[in-house]
């Protein structure tokens, strides 16, 4: 009651003294040090338990518990998702950009806090997933929370959501322009000006907070050496093709994994098959365990030979050749573990797994390539860190926030021209066999559809049944023509739907169909309406989106199609009542 009371006189103290804009200037700069503040609490928390578990491992005693760990977290973070928090795990960004889209931006308040837990329990018992999306879903729910707290509509909790994404991804990367880059390519489907400031003071809060409180400790810790040449284009050329590739093979692997889980008998199941697959999966590629990041700065720093050190089976071989088959292995088996984690309960998301393999990717298409010998070398950091940016690019179809995120982490902009490059060539690429990033593929999986513009935003607002028509008239098909001219005389409309007893529709009868024939005495008696019946030249389902209404209006060229649930007729939808409803719904939005 009391902190009612006191958001009350806030809220009144504010209508005021102070402006909307500044409101939200002051409560972006509050999400980005609390988005900041989640996100060192979960990388602290993933950290302790990784050495915890791994600190005493002994290559000679095989590493069995790697085969455990995996269930004992992922059967942690679901049992606490499903019973304690009622927040199944799985993927993050997914979930938000739907929430956005439909559920006018209200993120429940449990997930302010349910995925950090889950997270860090599934990543540090081994879990092959990010971080990123955990806490982009913790941020986000703050600033939805906020919004609601504070009592701001829809169009600002969104911006307030993109503020928490900024601020979590800042605070994670240490790379405050990257963030503020990805939430408006992956989170925010509009930006403008005035929208864009507060999403630089929550991306500067949340790094702020993360470099007060755990200093500069950042993911990637290496020293460029060398300068870009031209010479390497031809190179980053082939990479960019690779990188889409890649993307690809990750895109759909994750896919098809997914939807094996999901065809088991329970999700006791899914966890104990995929916990013990993943399990066995870190047993033999041991730099498969958690995020991954660690194996990166091995190669970023040039010390590939260290890969094979926790290996029971590789590391007594010293030979490059198996290096490079090794990393192989790797690329390919990276995004199945990604898929058994969260398809078997546990929480995270791809953003790290994409970072991942595309960094291996560089590194042995480069390392390969110097073994080769020919032409002149290839530096292995830069390969590996460009990499990370196409493969980013094409997985999560943001390539502009690929390319700043790296350059950021790199310390300044001396790969900028290849980071273009190779996540232009990375995303065309990949957009070419799959228009979708993997994200918009999730949620079409599940029956969900995002708009791609303002206009599919507002009709995605309007449903059938809001715009349907019922004050035409229905006829039974096998009466008689003067019943159908009664009911002309009654209507107003031109369109008479034919319905059996069982209120199926059989098809309509137009105006235009009856007119030769309405005034003759004798067809009056004898013809019965089925013989003038036709079928309608296309028929709306009642829980069809309006997109896909619109798209059979454009087809069949009329303006009135029938409504019909499970073969019942409904009504009647017409093309004005669906612009006027479009109309309203945006002089609503200016206005909001």
């Amino acid at each position: 009651m009391a902190k009612n009371d006191f958001i009350a006189r806030l809220l009144i103290w504010r209508l005021r003294h102070m402006s909307n804009q500044n409101f939200i200037l002051i409560l972006s700069g509050v999400i980005g040090i609390l988005s900041g503040l989640a996100a060192v609490i979960l990388k602290k928390a993933v950290h302790f338990i990784q050495v915890f578990l791994t600190e005493d491992f002994y290559v000679e005693y095989a590493n069995f518990l790697y085969i455990l760990y995996p269930i004992i977290g992922i059967s942690a973070a679901y049992v606490l998702s499903k019973y304690i928090f009622k927040d199944f795990g799985g993927h993050g960004i997914p979930d938000v950009l739907f929430t956005i889209s439909k559920k006018q931006s209200l993120i429940p308040r449990i997930k302010t806090y349910s995925r950090v837990i889950t997270s860090a329990l599934t990543v540090g018992f081994g879990g092959s997933v990010g971080l990123e999306a955990p806490m982009l879903v913790t941020g986000s729910a703050i600033g939805s929370n906020i919004g609601v707290s504070m009592h701001l509509n829809a169009k600002k909790r969104t911006l307030l959501i993109g503020c928490g994404a900024a601020g979590a991804i800042s605070a994670i990367f240490g790379a405050p322009i990257g963030a503020v880059i990805f939430a408006i390519e992956v989170i925010l489907m509009e930006i403008s000006t005035a929208s864009f400031i507060p999403l630089l003071i929550a991306s500067v809060m949340g790094s702020l907070t993360s470099m007060v409180l755990i200093g500069r400790d950042q993911l990637f810790k290496f020293d460029l050496q060398g300068t870009f040449l031209a010479s390497h284009m031809p190179y980053y050329l082939v990479l960019g093709i690779l990188c889409g590739i890649i993307s690809l093979y990750f895109s759909s692997a994750v896919m098809k994994t997914e939807k094996i889980m999901e065809g088991l008998e329970s999700q006791l199941i899914r966890i104990l098959y995929g916990g013990a697959l993943l399990g066995f999966i870190l047993f033999f590629f041991p730099p498969i365990y958690g995020e991954g990041y660690d194996t990166l700065n091995l190669l970023i720093e040039g010390n590939s030979d260290q890969l094979l050190d926790r290996s029971p089976f590789f590391s007594a071989i010293q030979n490059p050749y198996l290096i490079l088959f090794f990393l192989a292995f790797v690329i390919l088996i990276k995004p199945v573990a990604s898929a058994l984690t969260l398809s078997a309960g546990g929480a995270g998301g791809i953003f790290a797994p994409s970072l991942y393999v595309g960094g291996i990717l560089g590194f042995l298409f480069a390392y390969g390539k110097n073994m080769l010998g020919f032409h002149i070398p290839l530096p292995l950091a830069h390969f590996t860190l460009v990499a990370m940016c196409g493969v980013m690019a094409g997985v999560q179809h943001s390539p502009l926030s690929a390319i700043f995120l790296i350059a950021e982490i790199t310390g300044g902009y001396e790969l900028f021209v290849p980071l273009m490059f190779v996540s232009a060539i990375s995303f065309s690429t990949k957009t070419y066999y799959q228009k979708d990033s993997l994200y918009t593929q999730q949620l079409k999986e599940k029956g969900r559809h995002l708009p791609e513009t303002t206009d599919q935003q507002l009709l995605d607002m309007i449903t059938i049944l809001q715009v349907i028509e019922r004050d035409l008239l229905p006829i039974h098909p096998n009466a008689k023509l003067k019943d159908l001219i009664n009911l002309v005389k009654q209507s107003k409309r031109n369109i008479f739907p034919v319905v059996d007893e069982n209120q199926q529709l059989r098809g309509i009868v137009t105006l235009d169909d009856i007119r030769d024939i309405m005034f003759d005495s004798e067809k009056q008696t004898t013809v019965e309406v089925k013989s003038l019946m036709h079928s309608p030249p296309e028929i709306l389902l009642s829980n069809e989106n309006m997109q896909k209404a619109m798209d059979k209006f454009e087809k069949s060229g009329a303006w009135n199609l029938p409504v019909v649930e499970d073969g019942r007729y409904l009504g009647f939808v017409s093309k004005s009542r669906i612009f006027n409803s479009y109309r309203k719904k945006l002089i609503f939005k200016k206005h909001d």
